[in-house]
């Protein structure tokens, strides 16, 4: 049975979350602009929450960026949400009191997490809004933007590179010296100083545990076998842990008193083994074996992962998927239009017309489309035999160019 401690939420406050909320609270008391930007899983989110608990709501309000919204009313609904205002009235009556509220709840930051999802309308809105507090105010607000990305990618850089005046006036909002800002994952020595502190938390369930011994070989296992495309040499809070908790569980199942190298490794090639596989579960539902204290040196890591690199390009030749026990599964075609992406559509002229609906030069088929950057992108959508016929004012393409086709009567 396992520990009820395994399931608790753990909040280390480690060199990362240092890093980061040291950046948060620059932005607060300097009523800067930036853009932060770390690792997917690196834990931006628990720490924006652990800065909320320690500074407190309103004083930095945080939200997260409207997923499948392009309309800023998402984004402002939940700024009244977050103050505590109930959402009565229409959004154009509502949406100049914004900046009123924040300045009388005494808001003095703000943090949108997941900003790589935010829109054209809803970083408009944001502008507008600030502006609005230093213009009747005289009330700046500072504003983090924590967007997930790797390696030198910059999200939101494209969009606020753009050459309209809205756009420049944006980026001359922005920290002068630090704009764009990366927050590095852990290194070697901060990984030993992670896992000191999780010997700490996790010593009710394993009463001799002693990871530090093994900060070497986690180190490597993450960085070379796990998770490192980018081969940056730094680890992420959300692997590390999912890493070491594993282990510990078979350990604390088998009545271990301490985690063993053969634990932390069989959790090390499973990570790296299971990421990039399609489970058919059937039967019983799954089950992993746990490897006794007694049982036979495992093998090498290094052979783990040489068998992971022979089963991933023999993916790639046979489009099959196998389960564990020898069943094969053909992938299932997609139903969708083969064709999505990018158009030879001005965005500037698509946006002015206000007409998002777009008939795909392949299918014929009339659905949304949205702006990417500089480009409108038609999004992915059923082919047109296999849905209705929509007769609504939409763009086309005729010859070389994009035009309106009004809706006929």
């Amino acid at each position: 049975m396992t520990h009820p401690i395994f399931r608790k939420e753990i909040f280390v406050e480690t060199a990362f979350e240092k890093r980061f909320q040291a950046m948060l609270r620059y932005a607060w008391h300097k009523r800067s602009w930036h853009v932060i930007v770390a690792d997917p899983g690196s834990g931006k989110t628990t720490g924006i929450r652990d800065m909320i608990k320690t500074v407190g709501s309103p004083t930095i309000l945080a939200v997260v960026a409207p997923k499948n919204s392009e309309d800023e009313q998402a984004l402002g609904d939940q700024f009244f949400t977050r103050l505590g205002i109930p959402l009565r009235g229409h959004w154009r009556t509502r949406k100049p009191k914004l900046m009123g509220h924040l300045h009388q709840c005494g808001t003095e930051c703000l943090i949108v997490d997941d900003a790589h999802d935010l829109e054209l309308s809803q970083l408009m809105l944001i502008k507008e809004v600030t502006d609005q507090g230093r213009l009747q105010y005289d009330y700046p607000l500072g504003l983090c933007l924590v967007a997930a990305g790797r390696g030198s990618t910059i999200p939101l850089k494209e969009i606020l590179d753009q050459p309209e005046p809205t756009w420049l006036q944006f980026r001359r909002r922005l920290d002068p010296l630090e704009p764009f800002c990366r927050i590095a994952g852990h290194n070697s020595e901060e990984v030993r100083e992670i896992l000191a502190a999780l010997e700490t938390v996790y010593r009710e369930a394993l009463p001799q545990l002693n990871l530090r011994r093994w900060s070497g070989s986690i180190y490597t296992w993450l960085t070379d076998l796990v998770l490192d495309p980018t081969r940056s040499g730094r680890v992420t809070m959300h692997y590390l842990m999912k890493l070491v908790t594993t282990a510990l569980e078979w350990s604390y199942e088998v009545g271990e008193m301490d985690v063993k190298a053969e634990m932390l490794e069989k959790a090390a090639s499973l990570l790296a083994l299971r990421r990039n596989t399609l489970w058919i579960i059937d039967g019983a539902g799954p089950t992993v074996g746990i490897p006794r204290s007694d049982a036979p040196e495992q093998e090498s890591i290094q052979e783990t992962a040489a068998g992971e690199a022979k089963a991933s390009a023999a993916s790639k030749e046979q489009p099959l998927s196998h389960d564990e026990v020898g069943e094969t599964q053909r992938a299932v075609p997609s139903t969708h239009c083969s064709f999505s992406g990018p158009i030879k559509l001005e965005a500037a002229s698509f946006l002015e017309s206000k007409v998002e609906a777009v008939q795909c030069p392949t299918c014929g088929s009339v659905s949304k489309a949205k702006v990417k950057g500089q480009s409108v992108v038609i999004l992915p959508h059923l082919p047109r035999k296999l849905r209705p016929v929509r007769n609504v004012t939409r763009w086309m393409e005729q010859g070389s160019e994009w035009v309106i086709i009004q809706k006929k009567d």
